[in-house]
């Protein structure tokens, strides 16, 4: 995807991309609600955000070639080791389309941001 998107909630969002990008966006979308069932979905940004006691835990978004996921600053340094192997930056991570999603990390980042929130509620 290269435009901003107008969609209003996730559903409409993944569906805007090809239907190979659409079964990545979703097994995403899954691995993020089974980490943080209570988590609601949203769209902030203009991209699929899951929030959690009114703060933002993560945010994923689709793109030609990866999967961008977007835990937080935090989320990424406490990651730091294990993503050596993908392009990131500050609060970024991007996988690409051509290699399986990593499940097992995805989750635990989901997992690390919930342990965060819940920590500093308001």
């Amino acid at each position: 995807m290269t435009s901003r998107s107008g969609a209003a909630t996730i559903d409409e969002y993944i569906a805007e991309f090809p239907p190979d990008t659409q079964e990545v966006l979703q097994q995403v979308r899954g691995l993020i609600r089974e980490s943080a069932p209570e988590a609601t979905e949203t769209i902030s940004y203009a991209i699929p955000t899951f929030d959690l006691n009114g703060r933002h835990l993560v945010h994923f978004a689709g793109y030609d070639r990866h999967v961008g996921f977007y835990p937080t600053g935090s989320g990424i340094a406490a990651f730091k080791e294990e993503l050596t192997g993908y392009k990131s930056a500050k609060g970024s991570v991007q996988f690409p389309l051509s290699r399986p999603m990593p499940a097992d990390l995805i989750k635990r980042m989901v997992e690390f941001r919930l342990d965060e929130v819940s920590r500093t509620r308001r």
